[in-house]
C-alpha cells in the first residue's frame, strides 16, 4: 500500500492496542506502543533508501527482504530496541507483540497488491502477488478517518471500534477476492482458450485491468461496469530475437525480469541498431506502458544504453535521444 494508508493503519493498530490492558495500565507502554505501531507500519518500506543507488537495485530491493518472513521478528526487536532507551519503564513484551503486528499487517496487506513482495524469502525469491487491492485503496483510506473521528467522539470505546473497523476491512478483502475470481472466470469463458489470465486493480471499485496471456501473444483489455473491453494486443515473436536474448546481458533488464513475470519485448530496427523495449503488461493504460526497461544495441548486438523506471513516452524518447552518441 502506499505510504500514507501505512502509516494511517498505525495509528489505527494503536486504537486497536486500547483492547490490551497493560496500555491503560503503563501510561510509558501507551507512548511507546503509539510509536512502535506507527514506525512498525512503515519500517519495511525503509528500503526507498535504494533508489539513492539507482533504479535497478531499487527495483531489486524495493519490497524484497525487508518484507521477507525473518524481517517479521528483526523489525520488532530492532524497534523495540531502540524506543525503550525512551521508555525504560514501559512493558516491552507488549510492545514488541504490538510493534510485530504493525510490521506484518504491512507486509500482509503489500501481497494484496499487483506490484507484490517477496514475503516467501529466504525460502523462495518468487515475487507473490494478489491482485487484490489498489496500491491506494479509498476504502481502507475513508474507514480509519471515519475510525479517527469516532474515537474523538467515543474514546472509551477506541479499541471496539478498530476491532470493529479491521473485521470490516477483512470482510472488504474478502469481497474483493470473490469478485475477482468471479470476473476472471467471466474473461476465461470469453476468450476459451488456456492461457494465464490476470486481472488487476484500480483505485475504482468497478474498473479491473485484464491481461490474458497465451504462447503467441497477449491479449490487453479492462472492465468497467462489469463490461469486458479489450484494448490491444502484443506479440511474443519478440521473446526470441537475438537483440532482446542480448538485451537481457544489462543489469536495468536483468532486474526487470527479476522482479516481473509480465515483462515482454518490443523490437524496433534503428539506424545504430536495436532498441528492445520490455513493458510489463500489468501497468498497461491502453497504449502505454509506464513501467518498462529499454536497451540500445549496435547491430552486432552489444549494449549501447540501457534504462529501467518509470517514464512517460515523451520522458523516454528524450532519454534514449540524449544517450545514443553523436555521428
Amino acid at each position: 500500500m502506499d505510504t500514507v494508508t501505512h502509516f494511517v493503519m498505525g495509528i489505527g493498530l494503536f486504537g486497536l492496542a486500547h483492547l490490551d490492558p497493560a496500555i491503560g495500565a503503563n501510561p510509558d507502554t501507551s507512548q511507546a506502543v503509539l510509536f512502535g505501531t506507527v514506525i512498525g507500519s512503515q519500517m519495511p518500506d525503509s528500503d526507498t533508501i535504494f533508489r539513492f543507488r539507482g533504479n535497478a537495485t531499487y527495483i531489486r530491493q524495493h519490497r524484497g527482504f525487508s518484507h521477507s518472513l525473518p524481517m517479521l521478528s528483526i523489525w520488532p526487536s530492532f524497534i523495540t530496541a531502540g524506543l525503550h532507551l525512551f521508555w525504560p519503564n514501559a512493558d516491552m513484551v507488549h510492545l514488541w507483540w504490538w510493534t510485530f503486528l504493525a510490521v506484518f499487517i504491512h507486509i500482509f496487506i503489500d501481497l494484496f497488491n499487483s506490484y507484490g513482495t517477496q514475503a516467501g524469502l529466504p525460502f523462495t525469491n518468487k515475487w507473490i502477488a494478489f491482485h487484490t487491492l489498489a496500491i491506494f485503496d479509498p476504502f481502507i483510506f475513508a474507514i480509519h478517518l471515519v475510525g479517527f473521528l469516532l474515537w474523538w467522539l467515543f474514546p472509551n470505546q477506541v479499541g471496539f471500534l478498530f476491532l470493529a473497523i479491521y473485521a470490516a476491512i477483512a470482510v472488504y478483502i474478502a469481497i474483493r477476492i470473490w469478485i475477482r475470481r468471479r470476473l476472471a472466470s467471466a474473461v476465461r469463458r470469453d476468450l476459451n482458450r488456456n492461457g494465464r489470465y490476470t486481472l488487476i486493480p484500480t483505485g475504482n471499485w468497478f474498473h479491473w485491468k485484464v491481461i490474458a496471456e497465451f504462447a503467441e501473444e497477449v491479449h490487453l483489455g479492462e472492465i468497467r461496469d462489469q463490461q469486458l473491453l479489450w484494448t490491444g494486443r502484443i506479440s511474443t515473436k519478440g521473446l526470441q530475437h537475438p537483440a532482446t536474448l542480448h538485451s537481457k546481458k544489462a543489469e536495468p533488464i536483468a532486474a526487470f525480469l527479476d522482479f516481473t513475470s509480465y515483462g515482454y519485448p518490443e523490437v524496433r530496427k534503428r539506424a545504430y541498431g536495436y532498441e528492445v523495449r520490455w513493458l510489463d503488461v500489468r501497468y498497461h493504460s491502453k497504449k502505454h506502458f509506464p513501467f518498462l526497461a529499454v536497451a540500445l544495441l549496435d547491430h552486432e548486438y552489444n549494449i549501447i544504453y540501457s534504462f529501467v523506471g518509470w517514464i512517460n513516452q515523451e520522458q523516454l524518447d528524450k532519454k534514449v535521444k540524449q544517450s545514443l552518441p553523436s555521428s
